[in-house]
């Protein structure tokens, strides 16, 4: 299996269907062959190694996803909010290849990307001329087939470098398929299923969607740029069933219905999320506007092909409704495991794998997992394990629990310390929406706990009233042990976010370093 193939059989069952749709814009699911065989035919010129795409979500990008797939080049979608130099960095890795982008950046990227006098090369084109060619009546397919080789890389996707330089992340066919056959089953979306995607092409969501949702059969509704008006519009005008978003969209939805009892969308049936940490007062606001839609919470990684493990919707009804407060916190937890995929959760120093309820470093086995990046090899240890470089815990019952990256870890006089640990308990209080936790140093204890806060409106208007400094201080300290109460409290009207949802640690880090 690859994507070709899971393209092929949904087009030989449900040809007439839409698959994707942009305004009113359609492609079935037979249109979509046809034009990923017309792509690949254009790049079978002997010389293109790679088709990168620098744009929001067209329906460009599902024709680029396979048909490079069916020429046998890697695809690469790129983040278009980077700057020109930073891009330039990614595409000389991409050499020698073909760029897809919008018109004007094309224009202005057009000169600079040129023949070299080595024979590397970086053509440029534009959406509107793909999406013309590829379309046209009587476009000519590649004739020769698609690759059967399950270690062909199909995908390359940059990570985020929140804590460093990007990296090209290796997706192969297999890991893909095994990611697709373990968790969709086969044209099991009705054809009035409808899944409104809003995430960004670069991010692994939004790759792992146009897979699964082509093996399903559901009808794709894309969203190029999200605001939470236009999420709620279009989700209501197209009769969304399902919909993927990350924690600051769903925060975004929440406050965009502020005063409302509920939602207004009944034919949302269900709700996933993923790529950050979700605040437990947000899941549950929503699961209130929301009552007849099933929440799910996914945790996966780009190295891991999407998701490896889930947090389902009798979870999130179960902790919602109980009582017990070990349950009720399964609602911050990001669920348990695939079926397919192996969790441990292991000693950071000695590697040995630890107890239920020990924190530690989270390791994951599994035929989608990849992890590997190009030009470094793979990272997987001799017995296939991966190290995500997060830090959580499993609990008695196999629900896995997330506290940043370990990278982060604060040590104090000696003590390891989880921000997330500290944010779980800050987040609790009623007065606290948001909150991020650091080091920074410390001339006694090397490094100091300081946490940065967003208060809600009301906690904020009431000045040194219960959110102030003090009160949250004595709240951390009453729940936790004082070592791990915030030494430094500072109150911002918003935290530093990437675009798909993850805590840009790094600048609270020097904002608060630089001000100390």
């Amino acid at each position: 299996m690859n994507l070709m193939m899971i393209l092929e059989m949904a087009a030989g069952a449900m040809g007439d269907r839409v698959a994707f749709q942009n305004g009113e814009d359609r492609l079935t699911y037979q249109q979509l062959f046809d034009a990923a065989g017309a792509l690949a035919a254009a790049l079978d010129d002997g010389r293109t190694r790679h088709l990168a795409m620098l744009d929001v979500s067209t329906l460009a990008l599902p024709i680029g996803v396979f048909g490079a797939s069916w020429a046998g080049i890697p695809f690469a979608p790129l983040n278009y909010r980077l700057t020109d130099p930073e891009l330039d960095a990614l595409i000389a890795q991409l050499n020698p290849g073909c760029l897809v982008t919008d018109a004007a950046r094309a224009a202005r990227l057009g000169a600079k990307l040129v023949p070299t006098a080595n024979g590397e090369y970086v053509s440029v084109g534009t959406r509107e001329a793909l999406l013309e060619t590829t379309r046209a009546p009587g476009a000519r397919l590649r004739e020769t087939p698609w690759s059967m080789d399950p270690d062909e890389t199909a995908i390359l996707l940059f990570t985020s470098g929140t804590t460093g330089a990007p990296k090209a992340a290796v997706l192969r066919q297999k890991h893909l398929v095994s990611y697709v056959l373990g968790t969709v089953e086969f044209m099991s979306a009705d054809e009035a299923d409808a899944s409104l995607n809003c995430v960004p092409p670069y991010h692994v969501a939004g790759m792992a969607a146009i897979a699964s949702s082509v093996y399903s059969g559901r009808r794709v509704v894309q969203l190029a740029n999200f605001s939470a008006e236009t999420w709620l519009e279009t989700a209501r005008r197209e009769a969304i069933t399902h919909a993927f978003v990350v924690p600051t969209m769903l925060a975004r939805i929440v406050d965009a219905l502020a005063g409302q009892s509920d939602a207004g969308l009944p034919s949302l049936r269900a709700l996933s999320y993923g790529g950050g940490k979700m605040p437990l007062s947000v899941i549950e606001k929503a699961m209130k506007l929301f009552p007849q839609t099933d929440f799910t919470n996914a945790y996966g990684l780009t190295e891991t092909s999407s998701t490896i493990a889930l947090l389902g919707p009798q979870d999130h009804r179960e902790a919602f409704a109980s009582a017990d407060e070990k349950a009720r916190k399964r609602l911050v937890s990001v669920g348990q495991p695939l079926p397919t995929v192996e969790v441990k959760v292991c000693d950071a120093e000695t590697g040995e794998a630890l107890p239920p309820g020990e924190h530690g470093l989270i390791h994951v086995r599994g035929e989608q997992v990849s992890g590997e990046y190009r030009g470094r090899g793979s990272l997987l240890d001799a017995d296939g394990w991966f190290n995500t470089r997060d830090g959580g815990y499993l609990d008695e019952a196999g629900f896995l629990f997330l506290e940043g990256r370990m990278d982060d870890v604060i040590v104090r006089g000696g003590e390891n310390m989880s921000p997330g640990e500290i944010e779980d308990v800050l987040l609790t209080h009623a007065g606290v929406i948001d909150a991020c936790v650091v080091g920074v140093p410390d001339e006694q204890w090397g490094e100091a706990v300081a946490a940065v806060v967003v208060l809600s409106p009301s906690a904020a208007q009431s000045g040194a009233g219960k959110a102030s400094v003090a009160e949250l201080q004595q709240w951390v300290k009453d729940r936790l042990r004082s070592s791990r109460m915030p030494e430094r409290i500072e109150f911002w009207t918003e935290l530093p976010y990437t675009e798909t949802g993850k805590l840009l640690r790094r600048k609270v880090r020097e904002a608060l370093r630089e001000t100390s």
